[in-house]
């Protein structure tokens, strides 16, 4: 079918910097398939190196344990109005698992604008954490909440996936993958994720079972031997693998 342009005049569209019209009226969006290929293009800024979406900062807090970061966020980054409720299950599950003990080093894989590795890094300030992300807006936001909330223990790189770290390894790599990127991009992490990992070291991933939960298992599955499920809520998954799995004591 095709859509006359005197039809979405009427709608009253209004356009964002990147030319990617937003209907006011959803349910008509929805009713010629349009509404998710919007967003979908809307949430892609959050994975480019230059967002070109207009800057609009806000300040937003976040609690966990005794901790609370103050936050800048910003258009064209993921979950700018709050941290998301995956992010978050993501930092309570790992920090239930792992609460602050010996020195580890940890990758954030995608770390936006910082929530996941300033809270681990704020919560348990002997690890050593590298925060690493392509958008360049979202590192510096995450440079400006480092400062901000005085977290000394983290270092932050711009690298696509993990490329930029291809020489260091580490105990624990934790993502919320880029779903939008699309899944040749979230399995490219997956499998950095396994050549950067220490033997027994652990990956730890955030998704939801509508956005390729089962798809992301079944990958991660393939590339550690194994995987387990550790944590669900609404919807949202948390899935870890150990590099070299034991068996009766004996890796394997």
């Amino acid at each position: 079918m095709q859509i006359q342009p005197e039809f979405f005049e009427k709608l009253k569209p209004r356009y964002s910097n990147n030319g990617v019209f937003q209907l006011i009226n959803t349910s008509i969006l929805n009713a010629f398939g349009l509404n998710d290929k919007i967003r979908g293009e809307e949430m892609s800024h959050y994975y480019d190196e230059q967002p070109d979406v207009k800057s609009n900062p806000k300040r937003i807090s976040y609690q966990i344990k005794n901790v609370q970061l103050e936050l800048t966020t910003d258009a064209g980054v993921f979950s700018k109005d709050n941290v998301d409720f995956g992010s978050d299950l993501l930092i309570k599950t790992f920090l239930k698992e792992h609460p602050p003990g010996p020195s580890k080093t940890i990758a954030d894989v995608g770390c936006g604008y910082g929530p996941i590795g300033l809270a681990i890094g704020k919560v348990s300030p002997h690890h050593q954490i590298t925060m690493l992300d392509i958008n360049n807006r979202a590192l510096a936001l995450a440079e400006m909440n480092k400062t901000k909330n005085q977290v000394d223990n983290v270092t932050i790189i711009e690298s696509d996936c993990l490329s930029a770290v291809n020489h260091q390894c580490f105990d624990y790599i934790l993502t919320n993958p880029p779903i939008r990127a699309g899944k040749d991009i979230v399995h490219r992490i997956f499998e950095q994720a396994f050549d950067r990992l220490k033997t027994t070291g652990e990956l730890y991933v955030v998704i939801q079972k509508k956005q390729g939960m089962p798809s992301a298992k079944k990958k991660i599955e393939e590339l550690f031997g194994n995987v387990e499920i550790i944590a669900k809520s609404k919807g949202y998954y948390i899935l870890k693998s150990i590099k070299g799995w034991f068996r009766n004591g004996i890796l394997i």
